[in-house]
């Protein structure tokens, strides 16, 4: 016999097994997907081709490959961070960007995504693990709260992480779709793949860590 929690976990799981359910044409008569139009590969970057060899500048290497294999860090809080799970599985596949390997430990990671809620007690936290991230590194505000508080205008909640840490790219939405932080993905590639080497070096970024009391 069934206890009444294990006749409802069941219950439960078989709804949303129906609410879930599979377009037909993967069930019946499966259609074999047309990819041949569909594939696109990433841009050679500008140089000099001749017989058997390519030459181009460092820099553009550098950046197509970092564009490519970015790492990202996940730092989700609230609902955002469902959207986010949306965006990793395999209806959307972020992983087709490069970025299959999310990463939790800071030191290996080079994108902070930061989505959901910030309270200000939480803000030194983010911006420890910022701090942990090896150079070069990234942060994209996920989410109209990690972007500007959202609609928790309160003493309690950081109105905009971009108040401690500096953020390259901003996705609205309460919560954004999938598609919008993908595109907000896009966004951190094409910074990522333009920026040259010796930023990192340079006063005008030493000086907007310095605003931040980052040394």
């Amino acid at each position: 016999m069934l206890g009444t929690g294990t006749f409802a976990a069941c219950f439960f799981i078989k709804f949303q097994l129906t609410l879930m359910s599979r377009p037909v044409r993967f069930n019946i008569n499966a259609k074999k997907a047309d990819v041949k139009d569909n594939i696109s590969l990433a841009d050679m970057p500008e140089g000099f081709t001749g017989e058997g060899f390519f030459a181009t500048k460092l820099g553009d290497v550098v950046g197509l490959a970092r564009k490519n294999s970015i790492w990202p860090l996940p730092f989700a809080t609230s609902c955002c961070g469902i959207e986010f799970m949306a965006t990793m599985a395999s209806h959307y596949d972020l992983g087709r960007f490069g970025a299959e390997r999310l990463g939790f430990s800071p030191r290996q990671c080079d994108l902070l995504m930061v989505m959901g809620t910030i309270a200000k007690k939480m803000g030194p936290i983010v911006k420890q693990v910022y701090l942990q991230m090896a150079e070069p590194r990234w942060v994209i505000a996920v989410g109209a709260c990690a972007s500007s508080g959202g609609i928790f205008d309160t003493y309690s909640v950081l109105q905009g992480i971009d108040q401690i840490v500096p953020v390259d790219v901003y996705v609205p939405g309460c919560p954004p779709r999938p598609e919008a932080i993908l595109d907000g993905f896009m966004r951190i590639q094409d910074l990522v793949g333009q920026e040259t080497l010796r930023r990192r070096n340079g006063d005008h970024y030493k000086a907007l860590l310095g605003t931040y009391g980052i040394q």
